[in-house]
């Protein structure tokens, strides 16, 4: 099996009055933004973490570089804009990072940390791919996925379609929850470069919410 290579992301806060560190804090919630029940997200995250753990840290070998940044972010509206090589493996990889930071971890050598993984995480993906593609990703989207609509692709068919209105609504109502992992290309435009893609997300976020790179 491939090893691994080293996991690498940019992230970029929105600015927010009150942001508290990366930390998910003391406060209580019985359900997340989008209707989950945030107790059942967060066993289901410990399961699908300690699935996949081998893969990534077992059987290959995840280099961490950079964690010690995460705990100075806040605990909400962080958008991430991941590398994206496969359908999930980066998602999983990102998702035991974040929750080993949220232990004081720079690595995810000690899996103690899905004893209580972060929950305030999101991840964005097609809708087809997550709702209509069995009960495994559907599993996956309770953990943490916006479902948007491709524009350009539905059932393994290229299409010409209008963008979806909604999308942007949904990843406002993560942001102001948590952290957003997106990829770069893909989803949003089958034709344009990382950097085009990514300017283009967060030109739809900063028409409704005041933004700053780090």
């Amino acid at each position: 099996m491939q090893q691994n290579k080293p996991v690498e992301s940019t992230s970029h806060p929105l600015e927010s009055s009150g942001a508290t560190p990366s930390g998910e804090g003391f406060s209580f919630r019985v359900r997340d933004p989008f209707g989950n029940i945030i107790f059942l997200k967060r066993l289901l995250t410990s399961v699908l973490g300690i699935a996949t753990y081998p893969g990534l840290n077992l059987i290959n070998r995840t280099q961490v570089e950079g964690a010690e940044h995460l705990k100075q972010l806040p605990r909400e509206n962080v958008l991430i804009i991941s590398n994206h090589q496969t359908y999930f493996a980066d998602v999983f990889a990102l998702y035991h990072i974040f929750s080993a930071a949220k232990w004081g971890f720079r690595s995810i050598n000690l899996p103690v940390y899905l004893f209580s993984p972060r929950v305030r995480s999101y991840y964005i993906a097609a809708e087809e791919t997550m709702l209509e593609s069995g009960w495994l990703p559907r599993l996956f989207t309770y953990a943490g996925a916006v479902t948007i609509k491709r524009n350009w692709r539905h059932a393994g068919q290229n299409v010409n379609r209008g963008a979806d209105l909604k999308a942007p609504a949904k990843i406002i109502k993560a942001l102001k929850f948590g952290w957003v992992i997106t990829p770069p290309t893909g989803d949003y435009c089958n034709q344009c470069s990382s950097s085009q893609s990514a300017a283009h997300i967060i030109q739809l976020l900063t028409a409704r919410l005041s933004f700053r790179s780090i």
